[in-house]
């Protein structure tokens, strides 16, 4: 399969690539409710010739190829939530060369790039070298809290060699996991009227209070490593002439190092336990975890990185370099499986309603994706 055939059939699905996006983009994805786009993309591809799509207990939808009673399994996958909570159609327009709308980018361009990988695979009857396989997954945003690719890694347990996920930026390949920690702090005090009982503790200010010492606490100094914290949400109080009786925010830290993670929980938990008393009650609820990078084989790692690379380079002439995020590798990182992500667009704007992906750079991406894959089947002659 040379390079020229794989160009020339992305071309010739130029439009179509397009017109699919527009399509999915539109379709609201918050996280654990992808049920809209689960059904698509299973019917889309029965459509283009799948006899073995999956739907999981989690939502995510699979295509296996050459798996049954197979080891050594390699997965290639992109997320199908979106960051935005709508359940209405998401609003798409094309203006000046870039597709915009919220999620159009992260991940649904990525979706889509697999969608066509997929069509490629079955119009060409290719038979597969090595077991792969195609996943939609669920739950990659936010509180999804990984649990598609949780649930991927149960089911498929001891069979995973290797995971690509197609997700972040197309010139950057993530070989180290950033974990974090989301959580939820919930306040209490007795409250009462504004003015006749002024005085009394509110909710709202002893809040208040604690983010200003989250604000002010120090970062670890671990070099070669980031940690980072943010107050997401904060909401509570009934009136403006009322004290506030409760309050709460939605808090996470992240770091690339798991010492730092600890750090970062053991100074959290002093610090609302410090602000907790008989004027205001503090509880809090982990909402989410994700775990930071584990033993992984670093040959293997480092072959896969290579071949990531070399198929980004061959098709947009950039050598990627190399980051940390919090991705879906997450999740095969802490357990010790090579793994990494990138992207198969340029855009900007992401986790905005202002998102947009280039439209030019669609094409460029699936032939990435399509040189990546197309290695690993024979294509019969036709």
């Amino acid at each position: 399969m040379t390079d020229r055939y794989l160009a020339d059939w992305c071309e010739a699905h130029r439009a179509e690539q397009l017109a699919l996006l527009k399509e999915l983009a539109a379709i609201p994805a918050p996280s654990h409710q992808e049920e809209r786009r689960v059904v698509f993309i299973r019917d889309w591809l029965t459509q283009a010739g799948a006899k073995d799509v999956q739907v999981d207990t989690a939502q995510n939808v699979l295509l296996p190829f050459g798996c049954e009673g197979r080891d050594g399994i390699t997965v290639y996958m992109a997320h199908t939530d979106v960051v935005f909570p709508d359940t209405t159609p998401l609003p798409v327009r094309e203006e000046n060369g870039r597709l915009c709308a919220p999620g159009v980018g992260d991940d649904t361009a990525n979706v889509v790039a697999l969608l066509l990988c997929a069509k490629f695979l079955l119009t060409r009857q290719a038979v597969p070298k090595e077991p792969i396989l195609l996943v939609f997954n669920s739950c990659e945003e936010g509180l999804g809290n990984l649990k598609g690719i949780r649930r991927l890694m149960e089911d498929y347990a001891g069979r995973i060699r290797e995971v690509v996920s197609f997700d972040g930026e197309r010139d950057t390949l993530v070989d180290r996991a950033v974990g974090s920690e989301r959580w939820q702090v919930r306040v209490r005090t007795c409250g009462g009227h504004s003015y006749s009982a002024f005085g009394r503790p509110n909710a709202i200010a002893h809040l208040a209070g604690l983010i200003d010492r989250l604000y002010h606490q120090p970062l670890p100094a671990v070099p070669d490593s980031k940690t980072t914290y943010n107050v997401g949400v904060i909401q509570g109080g009934t009136s403006v002439n009322t004290i506030a009786q409760d309050a709460e925010m939605l808090y996470e830290y992240r770091s690339d190092d798991k010492t730092c993670l600890s750090q970062m929980r053991a100074q959290f938990q002093d610090l609302v336990a410090a602000a907790n008393g008989p004027k205001a009650q503090f509880e809090t609820v982990l909402l989410g975890e994700r775990p930071c990078g584990g033993d992984v084989p670093q040959e293997a790692e480092e072959r896969l990185l290579a071949r990531c690379a070399q198929a980004i380079t061959a098709v947009i002439g950039q050598t990627p370099r190399r980051r940390s995020a919090s991705t879906d590798a997450n999740i095969p990182f802490s357990l010790g499986i090579p793994a990494t992500a990138f992207s198969l667009y340029q855009g900007a704007g992401a986790h905005t309603r202002e998102e947009y992906v280039e439209i030019d750079t669609l094409c460029p991406g699936l032939q990435t994706a399509l040189t990546l894959l197309a290695p690993s089947f024979a294509f019969p002659e036709h």
